[in-house]
């Protein structure tokens, strides 16, 4: 017996190929986990078969919207309303939608991190010579 587990980077469109390709073979859905960052989520989606365990991660910036997988993964539908209400990830077509109802949270979206402006640092120097 031996355990396989791997961690891959895909863009968006390939991870629906590979999802569906994994659907297709008997994989379970086991988790979709969103972390958030300055100006985009990272995403990652496990799948399992046998011993076999399968990470799909994909940088989704803040305003890119991603499909959902919930056509194949019935039960992925869980995870994508969570991302959707908790990280602001824009999730389209999830079945069914709880349209940021899931939880009852005083904030929306508590986990998004927005882009923060960018501020210029004026070194001492730079000030003198104006």
């Amino acid at each position: 017996m031996s355990e396989q587990y791997t961690l891959e980077t895909v863009d968006i469109p390939t991870l629906y190929r590979i999802m569906l390709e994994k659907q297709r073979a008997g994989y379970r859905l086991v988790q979709i986990c969103a972390t958030a960052f300055e100006g985009y989520n990272e995403v990652i989606y496990s799948v399992a078969f046998d011993y076999t365990f399968e990470n799909y991660k994909v940088i989704v910036p803040i305003d890119t919207q991603i499909n959902t997988i919930s056509d194949f993964f019935p039960s992925a539908m869980l995870y994508e309303n969570e991302m959707k209400e908790l990280f602001g990830v824009k999730v389209t077509s999830i079945n069914p939608d709880y349209n940021n109802k899931l939880y009852r949270i005083a904030k929306k979206t508590p986990f998004k991190k927005e882009i923060k402006e960018t501020v210029k640092v004026i070194k001492k120097e730079e000030e003198a010579e104006e």
